[in-house]
């Protein structure tokens, strides 16, 4: 076999003999091609016998772990060659997958020497950004229909939590009746939980990004951590040298490290080591382009890695799809890895994964630096003292789901208000012209058919500046895309929820706008 650069020459005498019309510059152009090619140029013979390699068919073989170059070619090439040479001008376009690479080969053959010649060209970037780019594509019309179920889910669960809720109120100590109450409504705690998974996954549930100091972030969030993963599993938080504040939402970041943890768990059955890390990195553009989702700059990269079983290779394409899982029926909903997925893109960022079987995985998460500005304390709030629940104002409640509605009204009721109802923005609007000088606070849906909460409440606000506004949504404040300043507790209430968070919005939200109302209440 001929592969030493000073018979590159002998080895295309063929090629040139046949084609008749190169000239002696011409044959070292063509040598030059093949010895300077960084893509692989190989010569069959008539039975598809490799014969010729060049320097670059080398290196490709040995990058992808293969013994000989022959290796990286096709299989059938006695087929391959017979087809180039049945005819002049004979060519055969082939892509081969061979172990790490995906190559496409083009090969053409030389009648009058019996001689096929092959070029080729490695795909294995781009098979691999295609694939990244399919999967997004599917990630996103997945999250999409996800998004729809969440949002209708979260009325059915706020009706069922509501009436729990009010019959619990109302057994005064029967310790019959408490109990499966109150399974009632943890279990539809939990299925809200489950809920706003799919809403992270589906990037509905909205980021409120600000600089944030992630070190002090995670290091305040280990304990609990610890606690979740059990004993037999150590916990170990490293930061590389002083880290830049990150864009990030302190809410999502705490689902995220508390999702990976416990997908950590289970890979670890049997105990072993979690590590959390902290490092800042520049990601340069030609890195960049080795990931679809990746772009260059400065990110705070949050790295979770753990000892355990690992994830077999077959899967690791998958493992961020909604819904897919390894564990046993029961054991996983398939969405902790893929809410983890949508709520980095909600922060601009990526994921890398790494992991082999039996030497477990790492998750390298990239968090953008935030450009300036002061770390937000990410502590919860200290508790609220409960506020007085019953009240004597009138309320107007808007919302299209008629289970929902007739839940809210009857909560408000029992509770003192006067409550007017309707089913659509255009029926408030009515109920507003006959009855706008007794109505003290606005109860709307976000997203109604026809005009939607935002909308109404900009009509009333317009007439009554000191009305009393709270918007409710099984989606997330911002998934409106209005500038409405919304804040969970304050004038936004997320769905589902109980009667008491209810009524204690709806008296907070009154007594705060007692003193500036011009005129008394319930007028």
């Amino acid at each position: 076999m001929i592969h030493e650069q000073d018979k590159l020459e002998h080895a295309l005498r063929p090629a040139t003999t046949a084609l008749g019309s190169f000239d002696e510059p011409d044959s070292d152009r063509l040598v030059a091609f093949v010895r300077f090619n960084p893509n692989p140029v190989v010569e069959l013979d008539a039975e598809g016998r490799l014969t010729f390699y060049n320097e670059a068919a080398r290196v490709t073989a040995a990058g992808a772990g293969l013994s000989t170059p022959e290796d990286l070619l096709p299989p059938g090439r006695a087929g391959i060659a017979k087809q180039c040479l049945a005819e002049p001008g004979g060519c055969c376009r082939i892509q081969a997958q061979t172990h790490l690479r995906v190559l496409e080969w083009i090969f053409f053959g030389v009648p009058a020497g019996s001689r096929v010649y092959g070029h080729a060209v490695d795909l294995t970037e781009r098979v691999s950004v295609e694939a990244q780019l399919r999967r997004a594509h599917k990630l996103e019309a997945v999250g999409q229909l996800a998004a729809g179920i969440a949002h209708d889910f979260n009325n059915i669960l706020t009706v069922i939590e509501g009436h729990a809720g009010l019959l619990l109120a109302a057994q005064h100590g029967l310790a019959l009746s408490q109990r499966p109450l109150r399974e009632i409504i943890e279990a539809a705690d939990r299925a809200g939980k489950l809920v706003r998974q799919l809403l992270m996954f589906s990037r509905k549930q909205a980021a409120h990004l600000r600089p944030v100091d992630l070190a002090a972030l995670v290091q305040s969030l280990v304990p609990l951590l610890e606690r979740t993963l059990g004993e037999h599993i150590r916990v170990q938080l490293w930061r590389g040298g002083e880290l830049p504040l990150a864009e990030a939402d302190p809410g999502m970041i705490e689902q995220i490290l508390m999702s990976l943890t416990l997908n950590a768990r289970d890979a670890m059955p049997r105990g072993g080591l979690l590590t959390i890390r902290l490092n800042a990195a520049r990601v340069e553009p030609a890195r960049a382009r080795e990931n679809a989702e990746a772009r260059p700059g400065h990110f705070v990269v949050l790295t979770v890695s753990d000892t355990g079983r690992g994830i077999p290779a077959q899967h690791l394409a998958h493992i961020f799809e909604p819904f897919f899982t390894t564990k046993g029926v029961g054991q996983g909903t398939g969405l902790g890895l893929a809410s983890v997925y949508g709520a980095v893109k909600q922060h601009h960022g990526w994921i890398e994964v790494r992991s082999e079987e039996g030497r477990g995985t790492s998750f390298a998460l990239y968090f953008p630096v935030a450009q300036g500005g002061v770390a937000v304390n990410s502590g919860n709030a200290p508790a609220e003292e409960d506020a007085r629940l019953r009240g004597h104002e009138t309320i107007l409640v808007v919302e299209d789901e008629p289970a929902l509605r007739r839940l809210v009204v009857e909560i408000l009721e029992w509770h003192g208000y006067r409550v007017f109802s309707a089913a659509s923005g255009a029926l408030a609007l009515d109920i507003w012209q006959e009855q706008r000088e007794r109505i003290d606070l606005l109860v709307t849906d976000m997203v109604m058919p026809g005009v939607m909460g935002p909308e109404l409440a900009r009509r009333l606000l317009k007439e009554n500046p000191q009305l009393c506004v709270i918007y409710t949504s099984g989606y997330s404040p911002g998934i409106a895309g209005e500038d409405l300043h919304l804040l969970e507790g304050a004038n936004f209430l997320p769905k589902p929820y109980p009667p008491s968070r209810l009524l204690q919005m709806v008296r907070r939200c009154l007594d705060a706008h007692k003193a500036a109302s011009p005129r008394g209440p319930g007028r």
